[in-house]
Parts: structure tokens; sequence; C-alpha cells
């Protein structure tokens, strides 16, 4: 059977087991460029042992980050220090990818552990904001009201993420993935909480999603064809609207497919500070499951997936053809090898890098 320790074959792509680290933002960039602290946590977390290292959300444009401390591949400069972090990935054996995204009224903020609020206006760090409608995000802390985007503004954002991806291509990433989700850009313009235009980008679903399918159409031209074109996407809220929202998400999912997305990290919206979330062990499986079901591609999910033998589970019930944990590796690196170990995987330590397999192995034998 299926396991979490089967290869995972995606394109031209084979991800060694099914063990992902997703995004997680570090907020310790300046400029937007990568330095000595991603190039050693990435490395980290990629000699690990899981199939796939995905690098945080990083900014199309500059307006785009969440925080100043974000990154972003908006010029060249970042572009060759993103690079090194794929090569670093690379030469252990896990598969380097890329999220890119834009945060639209979520944008201009302090970083989480200096208050997690919107940076004041008449700080010299701040920036503007830019969203679907002039429709802020609500919370205390992430209340200023964003700028509506013009038609222009949209052209921008989506030849900003064409951009972004030829530069993540160039520098080497195998696997793209769009970050339509958690109340960023993309995901309120679909959302109707924050989604209040009355253009062909706003009312019903079909119109609501349009920004997303184009922009997803416009990278999908430039992105290869034998890579894996990947989405985070929030199919639901948690806001009392979840069956109806489920549907149009699966809806939108299936037009993502019929224009070339291989592969869909099920998530939740984030869009409303009002929404019930029942956090616990494994909650989006069903969601992830039925996505897969209903539109017949791969999916993978977060949030609650941490305990090997819940993420194995998940594999083999076929929920998930990916289990993305990001927090336990970070309490944990070496997560997928302890992971391997508990399951009683044969050989676990293969999946390690050489210097760190020859000395687990040869403990192993004088233990046995």
């Amino acid at each position: 059977m299926t396991s979490l320790f089967t290869p995972f074959p995606l394109k031209d792509v084979t991800l060694k087991n099914r063990i992902a680290v997703p995004p997680m933002c570090q907020y310790s960039a300046i400029d937007g460029i990568p330095n000595d602290w991603h190039l050693a946590h990435y490395s980290q977390l990629a000699r690990g042992g899981a199939g796939l290292v995905i690098v945080e959300a990083t900014a199309v444009s500059a307006d785009g980050r969440i925080t100043p401390g974000c990154l972003g591949i908006w010029n060249e400069e970042q572009a060759t220090e993103h690079a090194k972090i794929v090569t670093a990935i690379k030469k252990t054996g896990a598969v380097p990818g890329i999220q890119i995204a834009h945060a639209g009224m979520k944008a201009s903020a302090n970083k989480p552990w200096e208050g997690d609020d919107h940076l004041p206006v008449s700080d010299s760090k701040a920036w503007e904001t830019i969203a679907p409608s002039a429709v802020p995000f609500g919370t205390d802390a992430l209340s200023r009201i964003p700028r509506a985007m013009s038609k222009d503004d949209i052209a921008r954002v989506q030849n900003d993420f064409v951009t972004a991806a030829k530069r993540a291509l160039d520098a080497g990433y195998e696997w793209l993935e769009l970050h339509f989700a958690h109340g960023y850009l993309a995901q309120s313009f679909f959302s109707h909480h924050t989604n209040q235009r009355d253009d062909e980008y706003g009312g019903n679903a079909e119109n609501r999603g349009r920004y997303l399918l184009e922009t997803m159409k416009a990278v999908r031209d430039v992105w290869p064809e034998n890579l894996p074109f990947t989405m985070r996407f929030g199919v639901l809220e948690f806001d009392g609207h979840d069956s109806q929202t489920v549907e149009e998400s699966i809806e939108l999912t299936k037009k993502f497919k019929d224009n070339g997305l291989d592969f869909m990290s099920v998530s939740v919206g984030f869009s409303t500070p009002t929404a019930s979330i029942p956090w616990g062990p494994a909650f989006l499986a069903p969601y992830a499951k039925r996505v897969r079901d209903e539109v017949g591609i791969p999916v993978g999910s977060a949030w609650g997936f941490d305990t090997p033998s819940l993420a194995d589970a998940s594999v083999r019930n076929k929920d998930l053809d990916v289990v993305f944990v990001g927090r336990a590796h970070l309490a944990n690196p070496h997560w997928s090898y302890k992971a391997a170990l508990d399951l009683g995987i044969k050989e676990p330590e293969h999946m390690l890098p050489d210097q760190y397999r020859y000395w687990l192995e040869k403990y192993h034998m004088r233990r046995a």
C-alpha cells in the first residue's frame, strides 16, 4: 500500500517520500534579499529527510510583502541569492520549491513578534496596501483600509507574478506554488467577505474567481510543462457558509486543473476574523479528500498532520498525496527521520545525507 515513505512522482519530478516542509515565513530578509539565516534554515530543513522543501512566501513585488522582513524575488539580486538556497536543498536529495505571493490587504505589517499589526502610515518603512475592494481585514491590528485596485493594478500584479515565476525558474526551483490562500491578495478576490466589486472581478463566484484564474493561466504560460505547477488555496472559511464556499472552490479548482494546475495544497481562507476554525488533528483532511476525489487532482494539506501515524494514515487512506508538516519540523528538523523510525521503516538512515547516514547506520548496527 502507498504510505508516507513511498515516492511521489509529479511531471518530471519525483519526491523521495510524501513528506513536505511547507512555506513558513521567517521575516528575516532585508529588502527582500535572502541571507545567511535563510541559507542555514533551509539547508537544515532539507537535511532532515523530507522529499520537498518549499521556501516561504516570497513577494512578487515590494508592495506584496507581508512585512519589511519578507523575502522577495522581484529583482536579480534576490534571485541570485535564491539560487544558493536551491543548491543547498538539492544537495540533500530534497526537491526545492518556492511559494510566490502578494499579501494584499495584510501587507505593510510589523513582524509577528513585533506586534503583527499594520505599520503606521507615518512610518518610513510602511507602504500603500491594495486589495480588490477598500475593505480592511477587520481586526484592531490589521485595520488599515486598502486602496481598491484598478484594472491597471490587476494587470501589473499579474505581470509581477509572471516575472517572479521566470526568476524562480532561473534560480533553479523545480516546484512552483502560487499563494492563493490565507486572506492575501488572491484569496481576498475570491472571498465574499473582502470582494465588493461590481465589475467582472466581483459579484458571483465566477467573477470573484476571475483574478485567480487569469493569474494562474498567465504564470502557467511561462512555467515549464515538465515541472510541478501548484497552488495553495483556501477552500473554506469556517464562517457558516462553508457548504457553498466549498462547492464554489471545487468548481474553480476544476478550472485550475483544466488550465494546467498539477497539484493543490488545500487550506483555509483566513479572510475574516469572525471565522470559527475547528483546530485539531487533520481537521482539513475531509476537505482535501473531497477536492482530490471530485476534481481528480493530487492534493496535500497542512495544519495538524504532525504525528507520524496520522501523516501515514492520511496517505494510506487517500486523503492526501503529500503531507505538509510545518511547525514540527521547526521543533525537530529531522522529523522525517524520526517518523521513519516510529513507523518501522527499513533502513531509515538512508533518507539522510551520507555524513549523517553513515554514523547513524553504524550506531544502529552496533546496537543490534
